[in-house]
């Protein structure tokens, strides 16, 4: 779509948060050209925090947005579900320090863009396309970004547990392929764990209702939404971090067991780095690929 978004009418809905436990409403409501994505928290008069690079506070087990002190928690399944779904501009208020957990994946918050429609604008829309290649490496942990002219990502997971182990994402990002492949995958967790991150202020509003707990050897609550819904998962939060880019991205994305802190760390590193990027319209990149078949074939 060579325009700008925004969507077409105000929709909202209410949950609580994974890590607080805080009740919380999120209403999404349309956004000027221009706008890109921007919490409101509205507890705090409409104090805004941009969905950008440049806001990340901590991201242990969830990504978490701060700016001039105002906190803004688990935000990559919300962001996720908009980024993929093309919407340029929304004005995402919030009444409460973290974003509802819902069930644990996104896809409560696609049928609420569903509800919301999409409205086209008058106002070209600019990609962030990579230039040259941005690896970051953690021990076995990795992730590269790449020059593409699409949005791609390869998501690696590997955990030793018979539930899990090694599992393989690899496709192309649009509205469709998410909603597909990628929306229905909750968040996971071990059992054997939870004791330990209730004890530092996390997970406390986890429940079988919203995220798959596993034990030792198996999966304590029913049955999976896809057989490798696990890397499905990681793959949903690595897009909802690159989100935190601020703009559509043309690149291709590998991620090898990474999380939160590297997804966000490439984040930042390419942001600062103007030499591995560029913006540019859709059009335009049709229209280089275009000259450069037509030198090729002459």
């Amino acid at each position: 779509m060579p325009y700008q978004t925004t969507i077409r009418r105000p929709v909202e809905t209410s949950g609580t948060g994974l890590h607080t436990a805080v009740p919380g409403r999120v209403r999404l409501a349309p956004a000027p050209a221009g706008t890109g994505i921007v919490f409101r928290r509205v507890d705090l008069d409409n104090f805004e925090i941009e969905a950008h690079g440049r806001n990340v506070a901590r991201v242990s087990y969830a990504t978490s947005l701060m700016k001039k002190g105002v906190l803004l928690s688990t935000t990559e399944h919300l962001l996720a579900a908009i980024y993929a779904s093309g919407i340029d501009n929304i004005y995402i208020d919030i009444d409460a320090i973290e974003v509802p957990i819902l069930d644990g994946s996104a896809q409560p918050f696609v049928e609420l863009l569903d509800r919301a429609g999409v409205r086209q604008l008058r106002r070209r829309r600019r990609y962030l396309k990579v230039l040259r290649p941005l690896e970051i490496a953690d021990g076995d942990r990795r992730i590269g970004i790449y020059p593409a002219n699409e949005f791609r990502v390869h998501c690696l997971v590997d955990y030793a547990h018979p539930s899990i182990g090694r599992q393989e994402i690899e496709m192309l990002v649009n509205r469709a392929s998410f909603s597909e492949l990628l929306a229905r995958a909750r968040t996971f967790g071990f059992y054997e764990e939870l004791e330990k991150l209730r004890a530092v202020d996390l997970i406390r509003g986890g429940s079988l209702e919203n995220a798959i707990v596993l034990t030792r050897d198996g999966i304590l609550n029913g049955q999976l939404r896809y057989p490798n819904e696990f890397g499905r998962h990681k793959t949903l939060d690595l897009i909802g971090d690159l989100a935190l880019i601020g703009q559509p991205l043309l690149a291709r994305v590998v991620a090898h067991k990474a999380g939160h802190a590297l997804h966000t760390q490439l984040v930042s590193r390419l942001l600062a780095d103007r030499s591995l990027w560029t913006e540019t319209c859709e059009d335009d990149t049709a229209a280089r690929e275009q000259a450069a078949a037509a030198v090729a074939v002459s």
